[in-house]
């Protein structure tokens, strides 16, 4: 550990000092708190973690967002961390995964927030130690400081150690993912109302392909989350004490019906466009069917007449007084002989 070590009798409280150069950490630090065996929040500066490690009371939770490399390095020498890992945090754009360094482990999940109607995906990085936790969080990621309130409230459950709080945080990602799916759900309903609208709407079908594209990216966020948690409940280690497995498995379950719904959507969204491709080609052929009955009983009188603009030497009407108007009434009955015929079919 980086700093000069205390004695093994150092008091569980930390010195003023400590606690009032917390405000000399950089803005990227969110939060550096210790937490004492009795579940109470002390405030610590980068510099002090050394020494609170050293006390052997309590553990550390260093809350990051877009940490520089400085920090970063800070905190690799203070936790002893893996360079591999240090390099994943720095650069983002990692994969929902579960890795094992020594006696600590490594955790990215995709988190997800609303921003402007749209779907905007980051990542949070976790460091767990037996003595510590640092959570590094990228791109659109909501604080965590009602997952901090939380445990807070409830500091008999600080005392399983820093698992608790990085099964707190994997919750509230989870859950983050809910008010996403009920919001698509609600949107879906509303849109059901244009697809059996009587007019074609392409906003419909643009918007009813903009959700399915988005489903499919939730989907790919929420699957690989699925696998993190079922290997955080099947670790093997005093890491994950088993009453904290137990919390992970409600974690786990949460993902899995997420994931069901967003499935679930996914094929609610693919019938709509199906029924809306299927109504819009309904309402062409309607239209077909009534632009050939109407040409069919254009038809009929256009063919008849055309024999008349022949320059023929014998035509009925120049010998017979009656024949032109006999003519007219043929082809009128002609009409409305293909009229009924036609209303019948329901071709018009």
């Amino acid at each position: 550990m980086a700093g000069m070590s205390l004695p093994a009798s150092l008091p569980a409280s930390l010195p003023a000092p400590a606690a009032a150069s917390a405000a000399a950490n950089p803005t990227c630090v969110i939060n550096c708190v210790h937490y004492d065996d009795d579940g109470k929040r002390h405030d610590i500066s980068l510099d002090a973690i050394s020494d609170v490690i050293a006390s052997n009371n309590g553990f550390v939770w260093v809350g990051l967002y877009d940490p520089n490399e400085d920090v970063l390095l800070k905190l690799q020498e203070e936790f002893c961390l893996h360079d591999l890992a240090v390099e994943d945090a720095r650069n983002a754009h990692q994969r929902p995964k579960v890795e094992a360094y020594g006696n600590s482990l490594f955790v990215v999940v995709t988190t997800a927030q609303m921003v402007d109607e749209r779907i905007q995906y980051g990542e949070t990085h976790a460091f767990l130690g037996p003595r510590f936790l640092v959570t590094v969080r990228h791109g659109a990621s909501l604080s965590y400081a009602p997952v901090r309130a939380r445990v807070e409230r409830e500091p008999q459950l600080l005392k399983m150690g820093p698992s608790y709080c990085l099964y707190a945080v994997a919750d509230f990602v989870v859950d983050n993912y809910l008010p996403i799916t009920n919001r698509f759900r609600d949107t879906l309903e509303l849109l059901e109302k244009d697809i059996f609208a009587d007019s074609y709407k392409r906003s419909t079908v643009v918007r009813l392909y903009e959700l399915k594209r988005e489903l499919n990216k939730m989907r790919m966020a929420v699957a690989p989350l699925q696998d993190v948690l079922a290997q955080l409940r099947r670790y093997q280690g005093e890491l994950f004490p088993d009453e904290v497995k137990l919390y992970i498995r409600d974690v786990h379950d949460h993902a899995v019906r997420i994931s069901d719904v967003i499935d679930t959507l996914r094929e609610m969204l693919g019938t709509a466009l199906s029924v809306n491709l299927s109504l819009v080609t309904l309402a062409q052929g309607e239209t077909v069917k009534r632009l050939g009955a109407w040409a069919a009983l254009l038809a009929a009188p256009t063919l008849i007449t055309s024999w008349y603009g022949m320059n023929f030497s014998h035509m009925p009407e120049l010998n017979q007084p009656w024949a032109y108007p006999l003519m007219i009434v043929g082809v009128g009955g002609i009409c409305v002989g293909l009229y009924r015929l036609f209303k019948r079919v329901k071709w018009l």
